[in-house]
């Protein structure tokens, strides 16, 4: 029996056009066929639970996403992202207002475009890469992250914290998962005692510009003249607010 209602939906691309994934995932397709949001989800945006364990936005996403099958810790960071973007223009339009400088801007998020990725690194199905460090000569593997890593990484940087409120190790403990192998070391322990001790700081910024060049991700720089002809740029946060701003 055919639904008695039928609800719209939209076929997105995904920055990673698939290439970073298994081949027996749904995600290499590089394509996700997503719902426009309902009362139901906004629902989601508002329930204080899901917002107090900081699952909200993921909520959201498992409760827009059409496909079955697909795993959200899977799902590229990137990726990501660019679903949620989508999801803003489907829902709500393409126009988002926030203010920046004390200026009320009006962003056209249709026009983000893509950041530009060498395209010929991507390995064909294989979240993998090799670079040889410049200072050192170490070669370490890196990955792009996804939500998965994301979410380790946040609770990792967290329970340090609680320990010791001025250890902030945002910058260490996110190599330590962008890194999967030093000189084909493929223990955790390894990685770990790399990074901490014997990973230049100069070579950890190469690490994180050639990570740029690999990563698939939409833009989220906007980019305007201000009122005295000088170009300004901001991120724009993708959060709650960043669909209902009132809330």
């Amino acid at each position: 029996m055919e639904p008695k209602f039928k609800l719209p939906t939209e076929t997105v691309e995904l920055p990673s056009k698939g290439l970073l994934y298994p081949k027996d995932s749904p995600l290499a397709s590089g394509v996700i066929e997503m719902k426009y949001m309902t009362a139901r989800e906004e629902d989601i945006l508002s329930n204080s639970n899901y917002i107090s364990k900081g699952i909200v936005m993921d909520k959201l996403l498992e409760s827009l996403i059409v496909n079955k099958g697909i795993n959200l810790n899977e799902l590229l960071i990137g990726d990501k992202n660019a679903l949620f973007v989508a999801a803003r223009i489907l829902s709500y339009g393409k126009e988002y207002k926030v203010t920046s400088l004390g200026k009320e801007i009006t962003v056209d998020l249709s026009k983000l475009d893509n950041k530009k990725v060498d395209e010929n690194l991507l390995s064909s199905n294989k979240n993998e890469f090799k670079f040889k460090l410049p200072h050192t000569d170490n070669v370490v593997t890196i990955k792009c992250l996804t939500t998965a890593d994301e979410k380790a990484i946040n609770q990792e940087i967290q329970g340090n914290l609680k320990l010791n409120k001025n250890n902030d190790t945002s910058s260490s403990t996110r190599l330590k998962h962008l890194i999967t192998t030093v000189n084909g070391l493929t223990e955790k322990k390894d990685v770990r005692e790399f990074v901490d001790n014997f990973l230049l700081a100069k070579d950890a910024r190469e690490i994180r510009k050639f990570y740029e060049t690999i990563n698939p991700d939409i833009d989220l720089t906007y980019r305007f003249t201000n009122d005295e002809g000088r170009e300004e740029r901001f991120s724009i946060p993708i959060g709650i607010d960043f669909f209902w701003p009132d809330l």
